[in-house]
């Protein structure tokens, strides 16, 4: 039996934002910070987006500019992901 570990999302309406770092690596990350993380592709951040947001494509927004991971949890006061520590 293959152990599956549950979303990290509470809300199917979460914002996930995709596109890559000043590195070229890819990030997803939730739009106040819950859950993130780095990829070597874009298929790969899109998958982690749709399977913590539930499965939702619509709400995932692919950026143009760098992006960088923050897992400070903190809301960006802008609404934008803040430049931040990649981990």
């Amino acid at each position: 039996m293959k152990l599956v570990e549950p979303p990290s999302c509470s809300s199917p309406s979460a914002i996930v934002f995709i596109g890559r770092n000043k590195r070229g690596q890819w990030v997803a990350q939730e739009q106040n910070g819950l859950y993130g993380g780095l990829f070597v592709n874009r298929a790969q951040a899109f998958k982690y987006a749709l399977f913590e947001n539930g499965h939702h494509p619509e709400t995932i927004i692919e950026l143009a500019r760098d992006i960088e991971l923050d897992m400070g949890g903190a809301p960006a006061s802008s609404g934008a992901i803040p430049a931040g520590r990649v981990a």
